[in-house]
């Protein structure tokens, strides 16, 4: 458990609503506070760096640095697509409803691992922050997003007040996800090493959390199961994380 090389690191744990609307996007919000709440259990440092809201409720996506020791070890865990069954709070009719959304998470690379960025294949775009305001956060352009135009990878901050704080904790972000695709390459070309690594898609959910007609959270990877979906939400998501990493350190 927990001896993968960059297992020690902070982490990039960005939350993506499935389809659905506003069913969709308010299980994504909840799936945020869930980890927020993890984080604050456990000690981590948690930052949102990017925000985008939903549509009348929850959000679209999120994207949250957890910073403190195995932060990637522990939410690695957490890769894949999580699945919400409940009686819509946004239906009059009181109808069952199947929500999904996605987590990815990437290890926060060190600064002084050198990834080469070509500034002039970079397009830089500076906007206002979303958000509910608070003096000038809504009022001056301090959001950054960075785009990668060879790869098409995409970082953006609206976190801090100061553009240029942004701009660092963006180009930090997109200089994370370059390592992660290199990563990824190298694994790919290696697939002895891959063989065992859970492929994670949009049709593979990896846990359901069930409020209707019963109360149930399953990990569908280890069977660990419990009907105390409050705690599971209020943070309490351990034995799910040890559960996976030990049926994955034994392959």
């Amino acid at each position: 458990m927990l001896s993968g090389k960059e297992d020690r690191n902070d982490c990039v744990l960005t939350i993506h609503a499935g389809a659905g609307g506003t069913e969709a996007q308010d299980w994504a919000e909840m799936l945020m506070r869930m980890y927020l709440r993890w984080a604050e259990n456990n000690d981590f440092k948690s930052t949102i760096l990017d925000l985008l809201e939903g549509e009348g409720a929850g959000i679209k996506s999120a994207t949250i640095l957890f910073e403190g020791d195995y932060a990637y070890g522990y939410l690695g865990a957490e890769n894949g697509v999580h699945r919400l069954v409940r009686i819509s709070p946004f239906d009059s009719n009181k109808r069952r409803h199947t929500s999904f959304a996605s987590v990815f998470v990437i290890p926060q690379i060190e600064d002084d691992i050198e990834i080469d960025v070509n500034p002039a294949e970079l397009r830089i775009d500076t906007y206002r922050s979303g958000g509910k305001g608070g003096q000038n956060v809504n009022k001056v352009e301090t959001a950054v997003r960075i785009t990668h135009e060879p790869t098409g990878t995409v970082a953006a901050c609206q976190s801090e007040r100061s553009q240029l704080q942004n701009k660092n904790n963006a180009m930090r972000l997109l200089k994370s996800k370059l390592h992660q695709l290199e990563r990824e390459k190298r694994e790919e070309e290696l697939d002895e090493i891959e063989k065992n690594k859970m492929k994670i898609e949009w049709g593979s959910q990896i846990r359901s959390y069930v409020f209707h007609p019963y109360n149930m959270v399953k990990d569908h990877r280890t069977n660990v199961e419990t009907s105390d979906v409050q705690k599971v939400m209020d943070g309490e998501i351990d034995r799910f994380i040890r559960a996976f990493l030990l049926s994955f350190s034994k392959n």
